[in-house]
């Protein structure tokens, strides 16, 4: 594992947006207002269900989001493409956290379940990423994870099978 931090806060993520945490060329998160988390509160690569790796994080939900504008005027909903976005942010995230080298992109996603939806009400996205397989090799660098998203503590959206890959190209 690279020798970084088990948490990060805000200022961390947005200078991971600007390829300052991982170095140039390497994982990134999209900056604002496509990042879609205010802070990891947890990570590993040896951790979670499958002692693989995990993710634990959180999205400060406020009624000015740019998303509640636009999705749907009059029945403002965060889209859940959003939220799933989110998830493989966070996936990607830890293959750079551990590391690894390449840009991130997000290759699929096997199943996804939304069970609830995002509202202005809402107060806080909590994001779980627990992964069952982590590879590196000389021709592959890749992740595979579950997820799930809780809004104020209750289940939302349930993935299965997300994969996200580093490429140096």
């Amino acid at each position: 594992m690279a020798d970084f931090p088990t948490s990060f806060d805000k200022e961390d993520l947005l200078k991971c947006a600007r390829g300052e945490l991982f170095g140039p060329g390497n994982a990134q998160l999209p900056a604002p207002p496509m990042l879609m988390m205010d802070r990891i509160t947890e990570i590993s690569g040896d951790g979670g269900a499958h002692g693989k790796g995990h993710v634990l994080a959180e999205f400060d939900i406020t009624p000015d989001l740019w998303f509640f504008e636009c999705h749907f005027p009059g029945n403002p909903i965060m889209p859940g493409c959003l939220g799933l976005d989110g998830l493989w942010q966070l996936t990607g995230f830890n293959l750079g956290w551990r590391g690894w080298q390449g840009r991130g992109y997000a290759l699929g996603v096997g199943e996804v379940k939304l069970k609830g939806m995002v509202r202005p009400e809402s107060k806080l996205l909590t994001y779980e990423i627990d992964f069952t397989k982590a590879v590196q090799t000389r021709r592959l660098t890749m992740g595979v994870a579950d997820g799930i998203v809780k809004i104020d503590g209750e289940m939302a959206y349930e993935v299965k099978d997300m994969k996200v890959a580093l490429s140096e190209a």
